[in-house]
């Protein structure tokens, strides 16, 4: 996977992420490479969920972005 295609991977992971947790800001998804930590800390920190269910929500995304196109 090139550069290109994670990127539009986080751009609809980003659009999902604000779906589930609408209080979360563009500032806060801006958390791009080598950010995980506190990208996950910030959705935490705003949404008041466990580090596990947003890894877990993550993840899933990630699973259903992979099937829909067929990688």
């Amino acid at each position: 996977m090139n550069k290109l295609e994670i990127k539009g991977d986080w751009n609809l992971i980003k659009g999902k992420l604000k779906q589930k947790w609408a209080q979360l800001t563009d500032d806060d998804l801006q958390y791009l490479e080598g950010k995980q930590d506190e990208l996950l800390g910030r959705i935490q920190k705003r949404t008041g969920e466990s580090r596990e269910t947003v890894e877990s929500a993550i993840a899933d995304y990630r699973a259903t972005l992979r099937r829909t196109s067929g990688d």
